[in-house]
């Protein structure tokens, strides 16, 4: 099992993103709303206000997509299908993907209760 995360730096595919994961076979994830760094500094923290001008064009808010997901297969098409949606991750403010291996997990969708 891996813990699978995506930023998802343009909201507006956040619908399309989610079909794909229906689609991979993923039928389990948390959306959280979030933020990155930059925007955090330029309009929270005054010293880096100036960087304000830096700042145009990307999107202020992001959307951090987590899902414990049991195979590989299933990691490997929802990626090929959100690259398909939000283009290549290898341009700067698209968005970040990333896995982590889960060692143990319980409340899963679909995980039978034992008697």
């Amino acid at each position: 099992m891996k813990l699978f995360v995506f930023i998802l730096n343009n909201e507006e595919y956040l619908e399309e993103v989610m079909e794909a994961y229906i689609e991979a076979g993923i039928d389990g994830a948390t959306i959280l709303d979030s933020e990155g760094m930059g925007r955090f500094l330029t309009y929270e923290v005054p010293l880096f206000a100036s960087f304000k001008d830096f700042m145009k064009g990307n999107k202020p808010y992001n959307k951090t997509i987590i899902s414990v997901v049991r195979n590989e297969e299933s990691i490997a098409k929802v990626k090929t299908l959100i690259e398909g949606i939000v283009g290549s991750l290898e341009k700067a403010g698209t968005g970040i993907m990333f896995t982590v291996p889960v060692d143990w997990a319980t409340g899963l969708i679909g995980e039978k209760e034992e008697e």
